[in-house]
Order: structure tokens, then C-alpha cells, then sequence
């Protein structure tokens, strides 16, 4: 089992930064970042930059990673991400300390450093509609045009721009761009724009401003204002990492961090779009961000995943320099194991047959000893309740078997497990229906504890719960999201086409042993041959437990998808 002191495979990030140490750059001094955008809950790729980040700080004496909001764009977040992406970095076991900062936190700042681009003649104001700007932009083969406004005196871009924080103009009509080469190969670097007008309360500044700086004008220089040393981001911003250095060579800056990128994490049948995601809480494909479907971290919490599984994934993925599919099939595999190590184990009964067993005496019961961890003797036993009345699944019995089921059928024998040798030799139906309504079974009351003196054998054991002192419970069984690899590769289809219409079953009358009727949110166990479950952290009542299953105890979709 990975834990947080585990030292992790070193990388080219990691490499960079060792040398960087060596040559006392930054005089030493490692200060990284996790800078997410409050627009949306944190998703299985934020972990991977979490671990990373976090990671890379602790590993270094004196090592500190700034938890950051990139709060520039009011119109689409709010105070409820922002609590929650504190929650989720501290779940999956980091802490900033101090270390907290907004990008509105340096709003005064970023207007000033914009007034000395300015004044440089490095910036400009300019007027032409989104539309045209587009068109005036060029394309990847061809070199853009210089706007009309570009050539505008100094003294005349700093009135426009101060009369755009004054809220003269319309959302839209100006904006304040860089003068950089509007032939530079490099479409980010053909005057892109540093600050937009949008009249949109702020979370923390109310309305204070009704301009609003741009992601990489803010972010350069957000991490210069902190001393940041390593600004490690996803590959996607490569293409900006012209910008961001040229932000920071025109201004008095006193840090200029070095931008590293990584391959982000693409997860097979998921998505990791923040839009999409949002796409599906309020088109009601979703319960909601926290849905045990959805790849978020809240949503892989509440399915079950423990903060150790997810840290060990990230872990084991790597940092690459290209992209790549991560099956997911390795992240199962990974709570999987996290899980067997952990999880007790219990009997459940997720689709209850009833089962009397005729030759036990009525109104009678016992406890038999069951072991909590039958490969982990230190995690203990506890006492499960036999009676005269039992449920087993209804999977476990045919009245007509084939060949190579070994399980319940009329005449035959089994075991129950941690019990006793039960024979069928009656089967009850609805007279209308034909549903299998009981089974008439009678014990060997000489094989208790699963063995028989005379030493006959029996091909199968199955689990139960005793229906006088069962609880009843909600299961849900979650699958995966989608039905393909990569929902966003159809570029004639709308990923929600591929959404599974298998990704929960939920089962209402089931029957567990009475040990969890004390279980709290959030608790793990295995519901012996059926997976591994936990206490729902949301909709589970004392009166009636709710149960999420995290993962099978096996990769059936591969078998599934095998036979397809």
C-alpha cells in the first residue's frame, strides 16, 4: 500500500528541479503551485497535478506549494468550488498552511503592471468586436493584421484604459492587448488580449472592478508576486509559455519562474472537460458533481476510492512529456488493491431468495464465528447470526442447472459459508407467475463451521444473511460512465450519445448481516463475492443505510467487452 512517505519515480520535473537545487537557482528555494479556476469540482487530472505539485514541495527541505484560485472570470464561478477544491486537497492528503492566495488578491497589482505596458508602448486599447479580432488574426498558415487601433498614442490608451475601469464602455466593446508581432508564428503571441470588460460580481471583490485581467496575464505574474520557482503546467499551455515569459521580461518583476509542462491525464471512458462535466449536472444526466459516476474527486470519494488509491495511481501513471489514454481498468485495479489490504469483510445480500431450512428448530438461533479479514488474522472476528430463515443471492441457485454450475439446485448440496451443509429438495412458486418464492432446504447440523466429519465434499459455498436479524439497506451498483473508450473521439456525436445507460443499478431490498447496521459515511468493506462497497456520505440515514459500490471484485467489463 502506497502511503504519503513513499518516495516517488523520479521524472524530468523532479530531474529539472534537483539541478535547479544543485546550481542554487532561486537561491535554493522551491515553491511550487496548484493554481485551479473555481468554475468547476476537481477531477482525477487536477489529482495527478495535486500530487505532483504538493508532492514535489514536500519532497524538498523548506519545499511550499501555494494553493492558488485563478479567480479572473467571475461570470462562471462561485464560493461553493472554492470550498470544495479545499476540501479535496486536503482529502487527498496535502495542506497549503499559509500558503492560500486568490489572483483577485493582486487586482490593484496586475491594473498597475497593465498601466506600465502601457506606458512602454507594449500594450494597447483596442475596439475591434470579437468577430474581427478573429478575422484580423490570421491563421496558422497566414500572418494576422495589425489592428486599426494598435498605433494609438500612449497618452490615449491610458485614458481609454482607465475610462474601461471606470465602467464608461459596454461589455465587449474594448479590450487591452499586447503589441507583440501579429506575424509572430505563434498565434498567442499576435496581440492577445490582457484585460476584457465584464460587468460580473466577484465572489471576493463584489463590484469593485468591471474589467477583468486575462488567464495569462494574471497567472505570469501571480506566480512572480509569490517567488514561485517551478510554474509546472499541463501541456496544453507549451504553446503560451512564449507569453508568459515575455509578460515577465517587460516588467520590474524581482521572480521569473521557469514554466515545465506534463502530459495531462486522459482516462479511458471518462472525460475531463470542466464544461462537459457541468454539461451533465445540469442536463441531469448527473445527480450533481459528487455523483459516484462522475470522474471528480468528490465523486470518486463518495463511490468509495481512498485518498492513498488514488495518490498511488498518480503515482504509477508518471509524468510524461506526451499524451497518452490511461486505462482505466489501472485505476480499478488500483483501489482494488488498496481495498483487499483495508476492507473487512461481510455478507450481503443483494437480490434476497428466500431459503427455510426446515429441520432447524423454529425460533431458534446462534452465533458463528466469521473472520474479518480471512488472509489478515489481526483485523479479527465477529459473531454472525444462523436461524431457521436465511436469504441467499438468487444467482446462487437453478432449478435446472447446466453443466458447470456447482452452486444450489434441487438435490444437491453446499456449503454456507462460516456455517453448515444445506440440501435443496423443494422449490415454492406463485401458481400465477411462476416466480421462486422460497426454497425448502433442511442443515447437517454436524458440519457447523463449513466441514463434514465424515469428510464428503461440496463444489460450492455461498454467503447469506439470517432473515430474523438482517438489515435492510440501498444498494447502488455504479459502472462506468460511458460506453466507449474516448467519449469526445466521435467528432459526428455529441459525447453524451456514448453515456451508459448501465452506470447504476440501483437495488432497494437488500439484506445485509447485522454488523452494519453501525456503519458510518464512508466506511469500507467487501460484501464478500460481490465487490467492495462503502457507506454513502450523502443519503444514508440511520434508519436506512444506503451502499455504493466502488468497485467489482473482479475487471468484468474487460470480460464483457471480450465477448462483444
Amino acid at each position: 500500500m502506497t502511503t504519503l512517505e513513499s518516495t516517488p519515480a523520479r521524472d524530468f520535473i523532479r530531474t529539472k528541479v534537483s539541478e535547479d537545487l544543485a546550481a542554487n537557482k532561486n537561491d535554493g528555494r522551491v515553491v511550487t503551485r496548484f493554481p485551479p479556476e473555481p468554475n468547476g469540482y476537481l477531477h482525477i487530472g487536477h489529482a495527478k497535478s495535486i500530487c505532483l505539485n504538493f508532492g514535489i514541495a514536500r519532497e524538498n527541505p523548506g519545499g511550499v506549494c501555494h494553493l492558488r484560485f485563478d479567480d479572473t472570470n467571475p461570470a462562471k464561478e462561485d464560493v461553493e468550488y472554492v470550498d470544495s477544491i479545499q476540501e479535496d486537497v486536503h482529502w487527498l492528503g496535502f495542506d497549503w498552511g499559509e500558503h492560500r492566495y486568490y489572483a483577485s488578491d493582486y487586482f490593484p497589482k496586475l491594473y498597475d503592471y497593465a498601466e506600465q505596458l502601457i506606458k512602454a508602448g507594449k500594450a494597447y486599447v483596442c475596439d475591434l468586436s470579437a468577430d474581427q479580432a478573429r478575422e484580423y488574426r490570421g491563421t496558422l498558415t497566414e500572418p494576422g493584421k495589425e489592428s486599426p487601433y494598435r498605433n494609438r498614442s500612449i497618452d490615449e490608451n491610458l485614458d481609454l484604459f482607465r475610462r474601461m475601469r471606470a465602467g464608461e464602455f459596454a461589455d465587449g466593446s474594448r479590450v487591452l492587448r499586447a503589441k507583440i508581432d501579429m506575424s509572430s508564428p505563434n498565434i498567442i503571441m499576435r496581440d492577445p488580449t490582457l484585460y476584457r470588460i465584464k460587468r460580473s460580481s466577484h465572489h471576493r471583490t463584489g463590484d469593485t472592478w468591471c474589467i477583468y485581467p486575462m488567464y495569462d496575464f494574471a497567472h505570469c505574474l501571480s506566480d512572480s508576486i509569490e517567488g514561485i520557482t517551478h510554474s509546472i503546467c499541463t501541456l496544453e499551455f507549451e504553446i503560451n509559455r512564449p507569453l508568459y515569459d515575455w509578460i515577465l521580461d517587460q516588467l520590474p518583476v524581482n521572480s521569473h519562474a521557469q514554466q515545465i509542462e506534463f502530459a495531462r491525464l486522459n482516462l479511458s471512458y471518462t472525460i475531463m472537460s470542466k464544461r462537459k462535466l457541468l454539461k451533465l449536472v445540469e442536463q441531469g444526466f448527473v445527480t450533481g458533481w459528487n455523483d459516484p459516476r462522475m470522474p471528480t474527486i468528490s465523486g470518486f470519494r463518495r463511490r468509495g476510492f481512498t485518498p492513498e488509491s488514488i495518490r498511488n495511481f498518480c503515482e504509477r501513471i508518471g509524468v510524461a512529456k506526451r499524451d497518452s489514454m490511461v486505462d482505466l481498468a489501472l485505476l480499478e485495479h488500483t483501489i482494488r488493491e488498496d481495498l483487499n489490504e483495508r476492507a473487512p469483510r461481510v455478507m450481503a445480500v443483494l437480490r434476497p431468495l428466500k431459503v427455510v431450512i426446515e429441520n432447524y428448530p423454529d425460533g431458534q438461533s446462534e452465533d458463528l464465528e466469521a473472520q474479518n479479514h480471512p488472509a489478515n488474522p489481526e483485523m479479527g472476528s465477529r459473531k454472525v447470526p444462523f436461524s431457521r430463515v436465511i436469504y441467499i443471492e438468487q444467482e446462487d441457485f437453478m432449478e435446472n442447472p447446466p453443466k458447470g454450475f456447482h452452486r444450489l439446485a434441487p438435490g444437491r448440496e453446499v456449503r454456507l459459508r462460516y456455517a453448515y451443509f444445506i440440501k435443496c429438495h423443494a422449490v415454492v412458486k406463485d401458481e400465477i407467475s411462476g416466480e421462486i418464492l422460497e426454497l425448502k432446504c433442511t442443515y447437517d447440523p454436524a458440519t457447523r463451521g463449513g466441514s463434514a466429519p465424515d469428510g464428503r465434499k461440496v463444489k460450492a459455498t455461498i454467503h447469506w444473511v439470517s432473515a430474523a436479524h438482517a438489515i435492510s439497506a440501498e444498494v447502488r451498483l455504479y459502472d462506468r460512465l460511458f460506453t466507449v473508450e474516448n467519449p469526445e473521439g466521435d467528432k459526428e456525436k455529441e459525447f453524451t450519445a456514448f453515456l451508459n445507460p448501465q452506470s447504476l443499478e440501483t437495488l432497494t431490498d437488500c439484506r445485509l448481516e447485522p454488523s452494519l447496521a453501525t456503519a458510518r459515511p464512508e466506511a469500507h468493506c467487501q460484501f464478500e463475492r460481490m465487490g467492495y462497497f462503502c457507506v454513502d456520505l450523502i443519503d444514508t440515514r440511520a434508519d436506512r443505510p444506503v451502499f455504493n459500490r466502488t468497485v467489482t471484485l473482479r475487471d468484468t467489463w474487460a470480460k464483457i467487452q471480450g465477448k462483444n
